[in-house]
């Protein structure tokens, strides 16, 4: 057998010459496209296995459809605890994807993100990424795929899967999970939020104290060993400060 052109078509599947026979393989929409429409009978069996969270991926000619084939990916256990716990420090989750709307509606209610977003091309999601900023002062994006790099460089922070993400995706992100464990993530923003909260109580420590170390230099009351009190106290007091970071739990 003898495969020739083979040529991927973006966002809406491939197609390649099998024995001098132009073949497709992609989603519903390329074949609507190919052949202006789709049969009732079929059309109406896509559509209730794409209600039932599934992706239905063509196989066909220009003339006919010779298959279709459903796939579904696997939930994670953790997904609906790790979105709950997310909306729940306000997080506002949007699920960006490339599955058509039913499919996308049947997993994302199942999940409980606040917005679906369905029938996304890879420009699509770096588009609505940039709508997302220009309304919100941060956006995060999670992605594993060559499809999300765009988002996730487009995102303020761009995180990617460590195991399961491609090089691309893993080369655009700010942060990778190398354990691909989702659960780190509402853990992660927790200690963001803490450390940069610690942050600016150090900096505020650190100019107090050298603030009161100038005003005693005005009288002359700054002896030596009230400026290295000074300096050590202000070492100490930011160190252990920081340390309360050790106390924030998942």
């Amino acid at each position: 057998m003898t495969i020739e052109e083979f040529q991927s078509i973006t966002g809406k599947g491939v197609k390649a010459k099998v024995n001098n026979v132009m073949y497709y393989v992609g989603s519903p929409n390329l074949f609507e496209e190919l052949h202006q429409s789709i049969e009732s009978d079929r059309k109406q069996k896509i559509t209730e296995m794409q209600t039932q969270g599934k992706t239905v991926m063509v196989l066909g000619t220009e003339e006919e459809i010779l298959s279709l084939i459903a796939v579904a990916d696997e939930m994670r256990e953790s997904s609906k605890e790790v979105i709950s716990k997310l909306n729940n420090i306000g997080i506002e989750t949007v699920m960006l994807t490339g599955d058509n709307k039913r499919t996308a509606t049947a997993i994302g209610k199942q999940v409980g993100v606040s917005d679906i977003k369905a029938d996304l091309l890879p420009e699509d999601k770096l588009n609505f990424i940039k709508k997302l900023r220009s309304k919100h002062q941060n956006v995060a994006m999670v992605g594993d795929g060559v499809n999300d790099a765009p988002a996730l460089a487009a995102s303020t922070v761009g995180v990617a899967m460590g195991g399961a993400g491609t090089d691309t995706a893993l080369e655009t992100a700010d942060i990778a999970l190398m354990s691909d464990d989702l659960s780190k993530l509402p853990y992660t923003i927790k200690l963001s939020r803490k450390a940069l909260v610690i942050i600016k109580q150090n900096i505020t420590f650190s100019l107090a104290i050298k603030l009161v170390a100038l005003l005693l230099v005005m009288p002359g009351w700054l002896t030596l060993w009230i400026a290295i009190f000074a300096d050590m106290g202000a070492t100490l007091l930011v160190t252990l400060n920081s340390l309360r970071l050790l106390k924030v739990k998942e």
